[in-house]
This record gives structure tokens, C-alpha cells and sequence, in this order.
């Protein structure tokens, strides 16, 4: 799966980079939707992120794009590798600015582990 998002002036730090916290959020948010379109009428809480690594800055009007694949599955629970790009909207050229892998449990009301979704 693949997403979009430009970085905003409310985006940016007191030195006009991205926050990692924004960063954060949005590669929570996609990957949870990710693992939400792979197995309906699950619901998912985020268990972790692996090794979160910040490879280089993000200027103000970045667009990033935002890419998810499925690396790994068990009886209940799921991961996402996330690995965000910066393009150049002047230049063109992209390049990789954070990386990192998301787990998901599946969770019933009462917030217990339960198996996954059969897939269709």
C-alpha cells in the first residue's frame, strides 16, 4: 500500500525540520489502515515499532510517500514494514528519510488477544 502526505509550516520544529512525532503518527496511522483493509473486523492496537530510524530531515513542503507491506504474520498478531520517502517537487528526485517495522495485535472487547481474521 502506498500514501501520500505534503509536510506543512504546523508540521515543522523551531529549526524548520519535520517533528518525529508527526512522523510517528503517520506511520501508525497508515500501517494500522494497511492492516485494516488486510483483515476486516479486526481490531487492532499498535504492540510496537521496531528500530525507528530517522535517516535524514524533512524540509517544509516535502511530499512523502508513505510505503507498507505485510513482513510478517502469526496467530494473532501482524507487522508492517513502513519505509517513508521525500520527494522533490522541484528537483523530482526521491530519496528514503525513516524506516521501521509495525506490530499489531488483535484485540476482542474485553481486550484479549484473539486469532486474526480468516483471510477470503
Amino acid at each position: 500500500m502506498e500514501q501520500y502526505k505534503l509536510v506543512l509550516p504546523e508540521h515543522l520544529n523551531h529549526y524548520g525540520y519535520l517533528f518525529g512525532g508527526h512522523m510517528l503518527k503517520w506511520v501508525d496511522e497508515i500501517s494500522w489502515i494497511a492492516a485494516s483493509l488486510d483483515y476486516p473486523g479486526a481490531q487492532f492496537v499498535t504492540i510496537g515499532m521496531d528500530k525507528v530510524e530517522f535517516r535524514k530531515g524533512v524540509n517544509k513542503g516535502a511530499i512523502l510517500r508513505f510505503s507498507v507491506e505485510k513482513t510478517r504474520q502469526g496467530m494473532t498478531s501482524v507487522q508492517y514494514s513502513v519505509k517513508v520517502y521525500a520527494d522533490n517537487i522541484e528537483s523530482g528526485e526521491e530519496e528514503m528519510v525513516f524506516s521501521t517495522h509495525v506490530s499489531f495485535v488483535n484485540l476482542d472487547a474485553d481486550g484479549r488477544k484473539v486469532p486474526l481474521p480468516a483471510k477470503e
